[in-house]
């Protein structure tokens, strides 16, 4: 597939999920955060974690916070994406912190302590679709892809259950996968390629 088949075939998944990631209602969405939420907690990878990359909810997207207050609950050090330059920074972050709006919509850390990448132990990543190997269909932008081989840190998507899709999805020789998905129906150990 050459690279503009690729770009329009993940314009078409994010284009599908999103719609029906959009019907979904925000007490379907906080329920199934709180089921996400446990699964997260339950994980070996994040229960042995010092340091999670958590990422701000946005749109329709499943809410982080019930995750986010939970990791701080059992003392881990939460930090959250921060975009310079075109890259993601990892910066902690605590509850009244202050959050700016970034160009495309999300909240990021104003402030906090630069995490170093190698310093993080569990990411969990967006995305608008995942399937069963892992592989994700962000928002386009590449921060992810680009992150990802800056740590060693173990991948989990979080996500509800619609946007995980039988299908393979359309990837990229730079599209890197989570090892693990966690939906409010299960945790999905992926068996793609890293």
């Amino acid at each position: 597939m050459n690279s503009a088949d690729l770009k329009r075939a993940k314009k078409d998944v994010r284009r599908r999920v999103l719609e029906i990631r959009a019907a979904s209602t925000p007490e379907e969405r906080a329920a199934n955060a709180d089921v996400v939420a446990a699964r997260c907690l339950d994980l070996p990878e994040v229960a042995a974690a010092k340091v999670v990359m958590a990422f701000w909810t946005f749109g329709s997207e499943l809410p982080t916070m019930p995750v986010i207050e939970a990791l701080l609950a059992a003392g881990v050090q939460v930090a959250l994406p921060r975009i310079v330059d075109g890259d993601l920074e990892v910066r902690t972050w605590e509850p009244g912190d202050l959050m700016t709006q970034a160009r495309f919509g999300a909240l990021e850390p104003a402030g906090g302590t630069i995490v170093a990448p190698g310093d993080v132990d569990v990411v969990f990543t967006p995305a608008v679709a995942f399937d069963r190997s892992g592989r994700r269909v962000g928002y386009g932008g590449g921060f992810y892809d680009r992150f990802f081989p800056k740590t060693d840190a173990v991948r989990v998507g979080l996500a509800m259950a619609l946007q995980v899709l039988d299908e393979d999805l359309p990837a990229g020789p730079f599209d890197l996968v989570v090892q693990a998905i966690v939906t409010e129906h299960e945790v999905i150990r992926a068996n793609a390629a890293s």
